[in-house]
Parts: structure tokens; sequence; C-alpha cells
């Protein structure tokens, strides 16, 4: 497998498991796409004995384009009186946390990005320093990973895709609106963990591929936000796992041990009385590691809407 198509597994991982750092890191969002008669939706109702909780695959960041959403997820939130999603917005954009993403994203005083990354990324920077309207000595100060996502969120900006109006911002305010209650699968400096904590060898090649992507993440972007729109399973988990499982490191970091960590914080909302609504990233419900599977190997039915 060569390296720009493990790269494309990152991009798509990202957008698809743990967008809410992008939200945080800049404006950003995910291409339209054109409309088309929706059969399902990429939501999921799962029951066991009286419980009830939905669980809905995120594409994080959206344009108005896909507002109002498919009846299938309105009627949903509805019927639940509890919100969970990957971390309590609340959480997320407080200024505490905004300020820790931002110095977790900074190199520490006394190195350079040029001083962590190989010359042949530090050549890939530098020759895209006019289209970034950054300078050169600011970039100089990023974490390889916290410089690609930034790039990443600003190509999505220029598609014209906003976060506030991605699906885990969407419901946060309509729960907030409605007096519904709000919990986080987990902390915000967790999430950002899975990022900050990468070896540099690989965030080095996390910047590269970026930056030699660039000129096709409106394209892969629309891929994927199309497949959600859809409801397609199949194509939305090709996406977003292809190769990846070919990288068992990033695979089990972004994934596999979220997802086993989440389990039973979901299991046990089946004993609570009232319906809960799920909203994580599409890519952990899909896949077999992914929580439908997990969730139906507990003997829970799991039914898409």
């Amino acid at each position: 497998m060569t390296t720009l198509r493990r790269s494309r597994s990152f991009r798509d991982i990202v957008i698809g498991v743990i967008g809410t750092v992008a939200i945080a890191a800049a404006a950003a969002a995910v291409s339209a796409a054109q409309p088309r008669t929706v059969e399902r939706s990429f939501i999921w109702k799962a029951t066991r004995q009286q419980g009830v909780v939905y669980l809905v695959g995120s594409v994080h960041m959206l344009t108005k384009d896909f507002y109002p959403l498919a009846p299938p997820l309105d009627a949903a939130f509805k019927d639940s009186d509890l919100l969970v999603e990957e971390v309590d917005l609340a959480e997320m954009l407080s200024p505490n946390a905004q300020f820790s993403l931002l110095a977790r994203g900074m190199l520490p005083a006394g190195q350079t990005l040029d001083k962590v990354v190989s010359p042949a990324t530090m050549a890939l920077v530098n020759a895209r320093i006019d289209t970034l309207g950054m300078p050169l000595a600011a970039l100089q100060q990023f974490k390889p990973w916290f410089l690609a996502m930034t790039l990443m969120a600003v190509e999505w900006q220029k598609a014209g895709f906003d976060s506030a109006l991605g699906l885990d911002k969407h419901f946060y305010d309509r729960a907030q609106a409605e007096g519904k209650a709000v919990q986080g699968l987990e902390t915000t400096d967790y999430q950002i963990s899975r990022f900050d904590g990468m070896a540099m060898s690989l965030q080095d090649r996390f910047l590269a591929e970026s930056l030699k992507d660039l000129d096709t993440e409106k394209a892969s972007v629309q891929k994927l936000a199309g497949a959600w729109k859809a409801g397609d399973l199949p194509t939305v988990e090709r996406i977003v796992l292809q190769d990846l499982k070919d990288d068992p490191q990033m695979y089990q970091r972004l994934l596999v041990e979220r997802n086993r960590n989440w389990l039973p914080r979901i299991e046990a909302l089946f004993d609570r009385p009232g319906h809960a609504f799920v909203v994580v990233g599409a890519a952990h419900l899909v896949g077999p590691d992914g929580l439908l599977a997990m969730l139906k190997t507990k003997g829970i039915r799991v039914v898409q809407q």
C-alpha cells in the first residue's frame, strides 16, 4: 500500500471520526451533494427489551443544502429526552478548551516545524506558502498534526462549509433550546490527545500527504457527504475505512479504542426510562469494529431508519 493511499484514510477518518476537533480548530464544513430522493437516513434504532437508543452517524460539518434534515432524524430526536455526542459541545466550545487546543497544537519553545519534519515535507509547506494565507513564521510554530487539520479546514471553508451547520452543533443547539439533557462520551482533552499523542513520524506523514491532496479535498468530501445523505452504509464504510485497517496504529487509535471505551456507556442508556439520541462520527458506526456491529454481538436489535 502506498503512502498516498494511506493518507486518504487519514483525511476521511478525520472527517468521519474526530471532526469536532476541526470545528474547534477552524471554521470548516463538508460539501453538499446534488439533491436526490432519500429512502434511508444515516440513523439506526437500537432496542433491547424496553430500552431505545437512536444512533446517528454524523458528518461534523455541512452546508445549508443538507437542511431540512430527513424526517427520520427529526422524528428520532423528538422521541428522545437525552442527547449524547462524542463530547459535550458546551465543554468543547468553552474558552478553556479553545485555549487548550491552541496550546497543544503549538510546538514547545525552541522547536520549529522545519526541525521536526523531514526536508521533503517542509518543501511541500514552502511550496504552498502563497496559498495558505499565513506567514511562514506563524506556521513554523504549529505541530504537524495541527497544521494538517488547519489546512484541511481552510479547504472545506473555501468549498462553502460551515461548522455551525454540522450535525453535532445542530442537535446540540436544539437540545439547548428544548431543554433536553446533553452528555459527552469522552472529554475534549482526550479527543485532542488522539492526534497530539501521535509519534512525530506519523504526524510528518499526515501533514505531507494532506498537503499533496489539498487540491482534491473538495471532491473527496463531496463523495462522503453524498453517501451520508443517501444513508448509503456500504459507500460510507468504504470511504472512511479504505486502507485504514492496513495502518493498525491509526485504526486502533482513532476508532477501535474509542468505540470500546464508549460501548459500556451506550449500553447503559438502554436501562434509562427515556430514549437517547447518540450522535458520533459516521466512521464509528460502520465496519466490523463499529458500534453497530458491537451492539449486535450483545444481542441488541439494530435497524436502519
